[in-house]
């Protein structure tokens, strides 16, 4: 359909509302009835399946053009790109794992704290594993058993000790190159990894440096006994990785780099065959499928809802309230925003808040690095604070607490939100001065 045809039509969000609401909805029940992981039952996948369904049955136009639109948008050349991304990344984590790389980074961490820093160690620890391995759920899953053991061996709260780990996974994983959080916010809004770190650094690192201090201070009277051994080779896939990225080599030829090492550290050490190499690599691919498949269709079923009117519904809803850059910043926040405190999944809100915010950072000259800044910062904020979160719900189960017992103590979500929200109203010094060129008030 040609887009100066398009008309807006509320109606075309339906399919949109539908997986949603089942997501949600499914979750918030079984949550209810005190299940597990209550919003990981309904596989997202399947969720914005349904919703393809309903666009094919009430978008406008015939079948042909309904399927063109879905494979347009399903095979739109940033989501193929994110999802051969993904594949990647999943490969080094299993390869890194199988070799001992995670426990090795997380052992010299340890060995290098002193005792009276054991809880802002523990933030430090966590954000370095996060960036490293692209992962917060992988450094939640690592480090809060240590931080456990951490807790019982010193008169310092359990809660403390986790909120800590989950305060510096969110922060690694929100500056990692190899983060699916990084990806879709870069691939969504255009821009190179390099220069949204760069973007990202200067906002979250006054964040860091504040947590630093407070649980500094709330962590004094800790001490840390026994010996954590090491390799350091099994470490080196991890910081090459990160060394590339930031020289800005292509994030293909840094994933398989990084790969290629991880294998050849362990086939020379004896923890892996040539074969299991393969196969590891591949149990790493098959790990990403569900965020591959959830791409693809997200990325369809935007494309549908976008030729049948509904983001040019939804786009011209926020541009009536925006009345200047600020305040498209603001605009861009809040839709991410919505979309994890509904989802629970800060990928999948960037995937469904990524194509909007395009077009409003374009409208209003927002650079795209930062408009992916925006993205990354606000999904990472909330998704480290709703209580039925991926990481809440494991760190919770890790230390058999309640997820509510560690919200006091996320130090670093709730001053990132602050920074970010008076960085864009009150000063917006911090993004590029390209992008603050002619900034009016909101």
């Amino acid at each position: 359909m040609d887009n100066n045809q398009k008309q807006e039509r509320p109606l075309a969000l339906l399919p949109l509302l539908v997986f949603l609401g089942l997501f949600m909805g499914t979750g918030l029940y079984l949550n209810y009835q005190g299940v597990e992981m209550a919003f990981y039952k309904l596989p997202a996948p399947i969720a914005a399946g349904i919703g393809v369904i309903v666009a094919f049955i009430i978008t406008r136009g015939s079948l042909d053009d309904k399927m063109n639109s879905f494979i347009e948008g399903a095979g739109e050349s940033s989501i193929v790109t994110m999802c051969m991304i993904y594949l990647l990344a999943g490969a080094l984590a299993a390869v890194a794992k199988s070799i001992g790389g995670v426990d090795s980074t997380v052992n010299l961490g340890l060995s290098l704290i002193p005792s009276r820093f054991i809880i802002p160690g523990l933030f430090i620890i966590a954000g370095f594993i996060a960036t490293a391995m692209g992962t917060s759920m992988g450094t939640v899953g690592a480090v809060v058993p240590i931080a456990v053991g951490m807790a019982d061996k010193t008169s310092l709260p359990l809660a403390l000790t986790v909120g800590a780990v989950v305060g510096g996974a969110m922060f690694g994983d929100n500056l990692s190159m190899i983060s699916d959080t990084t990806i879709a916010a870069t691939q969504t809004q255009g821009c190179k990894m390099r220069d949204k770190f760069k973007a990202n650094f200067s906002l979250v690192l006054p964040a860091a440096i504040l947590t630093l201090i407070i649980l500094f201070f709330m962590g004094q009277g800790g001490s840390l006994a026994g010996s954590y051994p090491y390799e350091l080779i099994k470490v080196v896939p991890y910081l090459l990785v990160l060394i590339l990225a930031l020289a800005g080599l292509n994030v293909f030829v840094v994933l398989t780099i990084g790969i290629l090492l991880a294998g050849g550290i362990g086939i020379v050490g004896g923890e892996l065959e040539l074969l299991e190499f393969a196969s590891t690599a591949y149990d790493g691919f098959t790990s990403m499928q569900s965020i591959f498949f959830l791409s693809m269709l997200i990325g369809g079923l935007a494309e549908m809802i976008r030729e049948d009117g509904g983001i040019d519904y939804l786009l011209n809803s926020i541009r009536s309230k925006v009345k200047s850059k600020r305040g498209a910043k603001l605009g861009i926040g809040a839709l991410v925003s919505v979309a994890d405190i509904c989802t629970a999944n800060n990928t999948v809100a960037i995937i469904l808040a990524g194509p909007m915010a395009k077009e409003i950072a374009e409208e209003h000259k927002i650079k795209p690095k930062n408009s992916a800044s925006i993205l990354d910062i606000f999904s990472c904020v909330w998704q480290g604070l709703i209580p039925y979160s991926a990481q809440l719900l494991l760190a919770g189960s890790l230390a058999k607490i309640s997820p509510l017992k560690i919200l006091p103590y996320l130090y670093y979500q709730f001053i990132l939100g602050a920074v970010i929200l008076g960085v864009i109203i009150f000063g917006d010094k911090l993004f590029s001065t390209e992008d603050n060129e002619v900034e009016s008030t909101a």
